[in-house]
This record gives structure tokens, sequence and C-alpha cells, in this order.
């Protein structure tokens, strides 16, 4: 893995330092990649899978040299990096040579939407503390009408990584959006996940240019 830490890269395009309970706890630094499997129609990062999109590829040593700065305030309140996107796992083999790099001791986080192989999230599970697994919701006509995909491979790897890592390190999010969804369909959505192990629910609905 040590050959890996010096040639492995991912394409970065910004980090956010100094964010407070908004993705993970304690202090965090956000990591957003570049590269995303879906088309989300509310997506609040489009950037991160535009072609004009500016990034810098970085190895996981790189990206430790960035964010080494706040290992103080990750220590002190139980935080550290937040990998988000676009799409985080599918750079799984960087952020675990990036775990590696930084110890034990920072709090690893995952903002995913699980749509990659599971060879990818396994690897991430390795490492990563706390997943936080954008579902959409789980009708697949909803699903697909709003990201363009379907959601059977997200559905097959959330199942597999409750059983890999346990309830406890995963919260999936469960937005009511407009156009899309319903309060019902939310409910039906809930039901279905916590009849497959889920514990950990984030209820909150999306902002949109629709008028109701």
């Amino acid at each position: 893995m040590e050959r890996d830490q010096q040639t492995i890269t991912a394409p970065v395009i910004t980090f956010s330092r100094l964010r407070m309970q908004s993705d993970g706890q304690g202090v965090t630094t956000l990591v957003c990649f570049h590269g995303c499997p879906l088309r989300c129609k509310w997506c609040i990062n489009p950037f991160s899978f535009s072609a004009d999109t500016k990034y810098e590829s970085m190895t996981p040593e790189m990206l430790y040299e960035k964010v080494k700065i706040d290992e103080l305030y990750f220590l002190a309140t139980g935080g550290g990096i937040t990998f988000g996107g676009g799409e985080p796992l599918l750079y799984a083999r960087f952020i675990k040579c990036f775990r590696q790099i930084c110890g034990e001791d920072w709090h690893l986080c995952a903002e995913t939407s699980l749509s990659v192989p599971w060879e990818n999230v396994q690897t991430a599970a390795e490492c990563i503390d706390m997943f936080y697994i954008d579902c959409k919701d789980t009708n697949p006509d909803i699903y697909r009408r709003y990201t363009g995909k379907s959601n059977g491979l997200m559905i097959d790897n959330l199942k597999k990584l409750l059983k890999f890592v346990g309830s406890e390190r995963i919260v999936v999010r469960l937005p009511l959006i407009p156009g899309f969804n319903t309060e019902e369909d939310r409910q039906k959505s809930q039901e279905f996940l916590a009849g497959i192990g889920v514990r950990q629910f984030d209820l909150f609905t999306y902002k949109t240019d629709i008028k109701k």
C-alpha cells in the first residue's frame, strides 16, 4: 500500500475547512471529489460532474499536507475529514491510503449514493467511520426519474454494508423532493429501510425553485 500512497491519485475539486456539525461530528473538513454516476435533477454540486470543472489531481499524501493544519481541532472535537463530491467512493482506494497516512485518530466520513461497485464500498468500509447514504427514495420509478439511474445497486450495497459494518455506522438521508416524491413516499421508504436494518435517518426537504 505504500507504493499506492505515492502513485494513486484522485481529482479534488475543493475542500472546505472548519465545518461544525454539518458533515459529521466535531470540526470537519469537507473534501469534494470530481465525478459522479448520477445526474440528480436538483444536484447541489453540478460542478462535480461537469467536464469544464477544474480540479487538482492529488495523491493521499498531498491531500494530507493540505488538511493537517486542522489536526488540533479534529483531535479536540472528535472530528476529521468528510469525503463528498460527486461520489467519493469512486476513489475508495485513495481514501484507504489516506487513512494509513492520517492515522486512526481522525474521524473519517463519506457522503455517498452507494451507486458504485460493491468492491469500492467494501474498501471504503475498512477505513470510513460513518457513512451518510444519500438514498433519495426507495421507489424505483421515483429514483430513476430523479437521478437517471436504477436504485437497485444502491439498495443491494446498503444491505451488504449493514451486514458488513452494522447500523451504528450508517445514516440514511431521506429527502422530500418537491415535484418528485411525497411525504407518503418518504414514509414508505423509511419503513422499507427500517425493515432491512437501518436505524438512523436524516429527514429533510430540498429547497428548489418550484413554487407551491
